[in-house]
């Protein structure tokens, strides 16, 4: 076979990886958690040089306050994933659980829950009134959560070959985050390619990964696609891991243009996490005016963190045709889309993706390179079948209040969307009461890896002790949003999904509504002013664990 490119670089990556994974299964739990230690403190001594590299890739200004973004997905999602995977790991070199001295719960169904959030008294200061829950499938008790908690770590010296990480182009945590749970959770040296797009953050990758990288058992390529179908199918890796899109998953398994009905190309095992259509599920309520604004910049940011860019970009919001509120609602979205601040369509592919869209639905209304479709229709539509990865966002009306309308929207979002990764839903606190246990049994119903109530599923991805994944039963002939889960830094098995919940109105106003939180405006929202004077300060934070930065972080968010 032919190629454009030198396949010396993988091929002697892969030798040395071989070899390497040798050296992995020697590695004893203490050096492994001291690895990841390592990795902490390189990390934050390199938080800055990880953000000017990644404000270069998303042309972002140096005070633009959208560089929050790049903190908290970026060294801080990192530091904290590294730290919580040293403590699980310093639990099994004690000889007990990761989940040992955890109070776990039950769920719906009779399901195990275990707390992810808030884990700890920081937690709770910093998060405070979010919290986050992983559902293990039906039938898992706890004494088998316990004992199953470690993964491959319970076995470390049973290691599992080379496995190749294909990094995302749109988080700049993704790749490296693979990486450590590749490393930690399957128990696999790792070959890590870099998405074109993130090769500035090269550098800064090799850095922190020195430690393992020295080892043996890291090493970082670059290169597009070829050297992507080069690796994968090399005979030394044994597993591939891919974030992204649907396409790029069928077209490595089953070859570009294949109907899927003969074998794949791709002769090894392969996980994903993948995008989709993410609804979001506005439930009729008594709402102030305060709330509507609020809400309707929640939605936006769902939509527009990154530029759009995001596998769990909200991309549907569904709303009651029979809200009393629906078009003050509407109004305040508009102006939520309109006003968020303006930024570059970095991702490559974005002004085609829009252009396609507004070609779809030539009425939608267009702003700063933003498309809001108004009035779809709830069956066979581009939108409801196309991740659109760019700043398209669309509104379905479906009939009913309260529980008609929320179960409707349930049925909606999983029998009528594309993907399963991310499903948010938005209810005030009176009409949570309202609904009790339907609102239970709609969460349960939706099938989708994170369910958020009240926030945003992006927090999922940011809390490393939750999982980050599709929900399970996916084939690779009907991929969806991808196979198997990520983070989950308690080593958890039989993972379902995360459920993540948090206030519906910000402090103080909260507090006066019976909800009790100190957050105010949450650090991620687009429209918060001081996102990165906050981002910067909880990295520092993350990275040192210093106390004396709280008052700052706090003062930063309270301006936001």
């Amino acid at each position: 076979m032919s190629t454009s490119f030198d396949t010396a670089v993988i091929d002697t990556a892969l030798a040395d990886l071989t070899e390497g994974e040798r050296t992995w299964a020697a590695t004893g739990l203490r050096r492994r958690r001291e690895l990841l230690d390592e990795l902490h403190a390189l990390t934050a001594r390199d938080a800055e040089a990880w953000v000017a590299a990644a404000r270069t890739i998303k042309k972002l200004d140096i005070d633009s306050p959208l560089l929050g973004e790049e903190w908290m997905s970026g060294p801080m999602t990192m530091l904290a994933g590294a730290q919580a995977l040293s403590e699980s790991m310093a639990a099994l070199e004690q000889g007990v659980s990761p989940l040992d001295g955890v109070a776990l719960t039950s769920a719906p169904g009779g399901r195990v829950a275990v707390p992810a959030l808030p884990h700890g008294i920081f937690d709770k200061l910093l998060l405070s009134g979010f919290s986050a829950d992983v559902w293990l499938k039906p039938g898992v008790d706890a004494g088998t959560a316990r004992r199953k908690a470690g993964l491959a770590q319970l076995e470390p010296t049973k290691t599992g070959g080379v496995g190749a990480v294909l990094g995302a182009g749109n988080i700049m945590s993704i790749a490296p985050l693979d990486t450590l749970y590749e490393l930690y959770a399957n128990n696999r040296v790792v070959a890590l390619k870099l998405n074109p797009i993130t090769d500035p953050l090269l550098p800064v990758f090799q850095a922190i990964f020195a430690p393992f990288i020295e080892l043996g058992v890291v090493r970082i390529l670059t290169g597009g696609a070829p050297e992507g179908g080069y690796l994968v199918n090399h005979p030394q890796v044994a597993h591939v891991h891919m974030t992204g899109g649907a396409p790029t998953h069928d077209a490595i398994v089953w070859g570009p243009g294949s109907d899927k009905t003969g074998a794949p190309v791709l002769d090894k095992p392969i996980t994903s996490e993948l995008g989709g259509v993410a609804p979001c599920i506005v439930v009729p309520g008594d709402w102030s005016a305060a709330d509507l604004k609020f809400q309707a910049e929640h939605v936006a940011t769902q939509r527009l963190h990154n530029g759009g860019y995001n596998c769990v970009a909200a991309q549907t919001v569904v709303l009651s045709a029979d809200w009393a509120l629906k078009e003050q609602f509407l109004v305040e979205l508009r102006a939520a889309i309109d006003n968020a601040p303006a930024r570059t369509a970095y991702y490559p592919g974005s002004d085609g993706r829009v252009s396609g869209a507004l070609a779809s639905y030539p009425d939608a209304a267009r702003a700063n390179g933003r498309l809001l479709v108004e009035n779809l229709p709830a069956g066979d539509t581009p939108l409801l079948r196309t991740e659109y990865f760019s700043p398209v966002l669309g509104v379905v009306e479906l009939p009913g209040l309260g529980g008609e309308f929320l179960s409707n929207a349930v049925d909606f979002a999983n029998d009528e969307l594309m993907g399963t990764l991310g499903a948010n839903i938005i209810a005030d606190p009176a009409t949570i009461t309202e609904l009790g246990a339907t609102l239970d049994t709609a969460i349960e119903k939706l099938r989708y890896g994170t369910v958020a109530l009240n926030a945003w599923t992006g927090l999922a991805f940011l809390t490393p002790r939750a999982s980050w994944g599709a929900y399970p039963g996916h084939t690779i002939d009907d991929i969806q949003s991808g196979i198997g889960v990520v983070h989950n830094a308690f080593l958890l098995d039989d993972v379902e999904r995360t459920v993540v919940r948090g206030p519906f109105r910000p402090a103080p106003r909260a507090i006066l509504g019976g909800e009790f939180t100190l957050s105010p405006k949450p650090p991620w929202f687009v429209s918060n002013k001081t996102g990165s004077s906050t981002g910067r300060k909880l990295t520092d934070f993350y990275g040192d664990g210093k106390l004396r930065r709280l008052p700052g972080i706090f003062f930063s968010a309270l301006r936001g």
